[in-house]
């Protein structure tokens, strides 16, 4: 598992994200750099990083479960996630 403190700096991140979202839009189409710059770092969307949603580990994330890997294999496992079963032939 992540560390507490490396979660909840991603979680800030989503949130100044969120705060600055329209403000950036406005002077990206508009061309103001400068004023651009002057905005905080962690409010552009690229300093994100994708985080299981159970362990926060940044690796091994499958996006359309929002959760990594392993934890996807143990709730398919055990029939938390409908539909899905362990293959074997």
């Amino acid at each position: 598992m992540a560390k507490k403190s490396i979660i909840a700096r991603n979680a800030k991140r989503e949130r100044l994200v969120a705060l600055y979202a329209e403000r950036r839009a406005q002077l990206k189409s508009e061309g103001l750099w400068e004023d651009l710059d002057k905005l905080p770092r962690n409010s552009s969307k690229v300093r994100l990083r994708n985080r299981c949603q159970i362990t926060g580990r940044p690796r091994g994330y499958i996006s359309d479960f929002g959760v990594c890997r392993n934890v996807m294999r143990d709730l398919a496992l055990y029939g938390k996630i409908p539909g899905m079963k362990k293959a074997s032939w």
